[in-house]
Parts: structure tokens; sequence; C-alpha cells
């Protein structure tokens, strides 16, 4: 398994994002990418513009809920198609990044789903042997 990455699992009417990562930083990125492959085949986005992003919630959990939903909320507002992100400060309630992306062009862009929103069902960020794992469900 490499160090970094994600998968994604079926759960009943939805779907859900397994990420793991050598520490919470890149465990957050891993599942912003997981979040972005649900929505946009991945290949051809550029990181042209910028988004800052910054979220709060009361534990650790919580913040992967609000940090998926914001970037959600661009990409349905801002019509962001996500390319990366730089996590530029992490603590148990707060983060801040920089997303980087391109306006979405179907034309460009295969939309490959829709996500309504980020759940809590099974909702969780562990430590494992090799760093960190969350599991997170979204409804689409």
């Amino acid at each position: 398994m490499a160090e970094s990455g994600f998968e994604i699992f079926e759960v009943t009417a939805d779907q859900g994002i397994r990420a793991w990562a050598p520490d919470l930083p890149a465990l957050f990125r891993e599942a912003a990418r997981g979040l972005w492959s649900l929505l946009i085949d991945p290949v051809g986005v550029r990181p042209i513009r910028t988004f800052p992003v910054t979220v709060e919630a009361p534990d650790r959990e919580l913040l992967l809920v609000a940090w998926l939903n914001e970037l959600l909320y661009l990409h349905e507002v801002e019509s962001l198609a996500g390319a990366d992100t730089q996590i530029e400060r992490l603590t148990e309630t707060a983060l801040q990044a920089t997303v980087r992306g391109e306006t979405l062009d179907p034309a460009r862009h295969r939309i490959v789903g829709h996500v309504k929103a980020v759940t809590y069902h099974d909702l969780r960020i562990a430590a494992t042997p090799a760093g960190w794992e969350a599991r997170v469900v979204v409804d689409v």
C-alpha cells in the first residue's frame, strides 16, 4: 500500500472515502482528493486558481467533515474543479489551507458524479502503525 492515498467504498445508497497518510495534514489532503474523485475525473485539472480556506470544528473528526463540506461548497458555488491542496495550519479544531484548481469546464472536465453532502455516518480518524486513517461517508 502506498504511503498516502485514498479509496472509495460502497455504502447503501451512498459512497465512502477511506484515506490514509503518514501525518494528519496529508490525511486531510488525501480525503480532499477522494472527494474530488467522486465529482470530476482529475485528469487534466490544472491548479490555476487558488482559494484560501479556513474551517473550525469542535474536534478532529468534525473538522474533517467541515473541510470536505467547504470543498464541496467551492465546487458548487465557485464551480471549482479541485486539483490540489496545501494544508498550512492544522490543529485539533482548526484548519487553514490553500485550495488550487480551475473553473469547471464541461467541455474539458468529465463529471463523474454528484455529492450532496459529507455526513457523520461511520466517521472516524484513527492512528495506525503507518500513520493515520480516516473514513467518511458522503451522500450522493
